[in-house]
């Protein structure tokens, strides 16, 4: 995959509370499996009542093929967010998938029903894209609206594999000033973790993403280091301010946690490149424990307003999660 938008926080993802909350049929595979976070597989065999299993969406064959017949789900986005581009995969549909797709959103406050979803009024964001079968179709989309759900139309029938829908959260800081405190680099509240210097166990991005670590694969870990330097991460927080509380989880990293961390901060204007960052130390080198959540506040230097965080591990190793808790400006 080579869109830069894969880069991005997918804003379907089950892990930040996405749902498939509607769909006009799932005969064959459930809708449900559209935004199911394991990559797509493929049973040899593999037989239900209704036809072969297959990993993913899947509906019926249409006997109505006007020129616009189509099939739909929506998806209620984890967090409200704005779309810059989605990746259709088709993977193991070979014979079965759509010809086409397009893409529609909508802005609802709340959790509304499917009887709502159905009745609103919905905005095209993709129009009628051809697709591939058994691929990753990477779909750039510009200038969306900010959305809380998306619908996926397929023309005219067939399977999806997984649905990933990649874009920028929009946090409501509004609301997010008035509880004092909040975690700045939260992905749910617009934290992106934007560069590092190695992912090869586990991507960067677990660092920022809600909840617990539930395994160690589910953080962010780095191969081993036999040369000299330490391995580093970069978060640009959801909104600029200053960082009062760090927790670093080291949880499930036992044989593999770093020695030691540290951690720099720089403020950067909209636009400038990470290049052009000067760092200041909000914590100064110190050791982790393996299998453990530190949390530092007394340790913390007094910087004033940041936008980006950088954590510094030494030499190397696993991280689970990282917070980083302040006031926004």
């Amino acid at each position: 995959m080579s869109a830069a938008f894969v880069d991005l926080v997918d804003l379907a993802s089950e892990r930040l509370g996405g749902a498939v909350v509607a769909a006009n049929d799932e005969f064959f595979a459930p809708k449900e499996g559209l935004i199911k976070a394991a990559s797509p597989v493929w049973r040899e065999g593999e037989y239900t009542e209704r036809g072969k299993w297959m990993d993913g969406w899947e509906t019926r064959r249409r006997r109505d093929l006007g020129p616009e017949a189509h099939d739909w789900c929506i998806v209620r986005l984890g967090t409200r967010g704005i779309v810059r581009g989605v990746d259709v995969h088709t993977a193991f549909f070979t014979g079965n998938y759509p010809e086409s797709c397009a893409i529609d959103v909508c802005d609802l406050a709340g959790i509304p029903g499917a009887d709502v979803l159905l009745q609103t009024p919905w905005h095209e964001i993709l129009g009628r894209t051809p697709l591939t079968g058994d691929a990753h179709n990477l779909l750039v989309i510009d200038k969306a609206p900010a959305a809380t759900h998306v619908r996926l139309r397929i023309y005219p029938d067939g399977g999806v594999a997984r649905l990933r829908v990649h874009g920028d959260v929009v946090a409501d800081w509004g609301r997010l000033r008035q509880q004092g405190d909040v975690d700045l680099g939260a992905v749910e509240h617009g934290g992106t973790v934007v560069a590092c210097s190695d992912m090869f166990y586990g991507s960067r991005h677990n660092l920022i993403m809600p909840g617990d670590a539930t395994h160690m694969g589910d953080g962010w870990e780095t191969k081993r280091r036999r040369g000299p330097g330490h391995d580093w991460t970069v978060v640009r927080l959801g909104a600029e301010g200053t960082i009062r509380r760090v927790d670093v989880d080291t949880r499930h990293f036992k044989g593999n946690a770093p020695g030691a961390c540290s951690l720099d901060v720089a403020r950067l204007r909209d636009g400038e490149p990470l290049d052009a960052a000067e760092w200041r130390e909000l914590l100064t080198r110190t050791p982790l424990q393996p299998h453990a959540r530190h949390a530092f506040e007394e340790e913390l230097g007094d910087v004033g307003d940041v936008t980006h965080a950088r954590l510094n591990i030494y030499p190397d190793g696993g991280i689970a999660r990282l917070r980083l808790f302040g006031r926004p400006r």
